[in-house]
């Protein structure tokens, strides 16, 4: 298990596995935390909290279409 990190201002990169999106993540410190806010990210692969600033990259870039 990795160590809770300090929730601030910084650059993520996830995976589909880490779908859907929230912010924080698990991995961040609650103490100091903003209230969770789910963030679209499929659509572009990219997302920004509106609350610390974090920006969250998707692997792979958007999802595309289904058929």
């Amino acid at each position: 298990m990795t160590e809770p990190v300090e929730n601030k201002s910084r650059l993520i990169e996830v995976t589909a596995a880490d779908l859907p999106l929230h912010c924080p993540t698990p991995a961040m410190l609650l103490w100091n935390a903003h209230p969770r806010v789910f963030l679209p990210i499929e659509t572009t692969g990219e997302a920004l909290c509106p609350y610390c600033g974090t920006r969250y990259t998707l692997k792979g870039g958007a999802a595309a279409g289904h058929h």
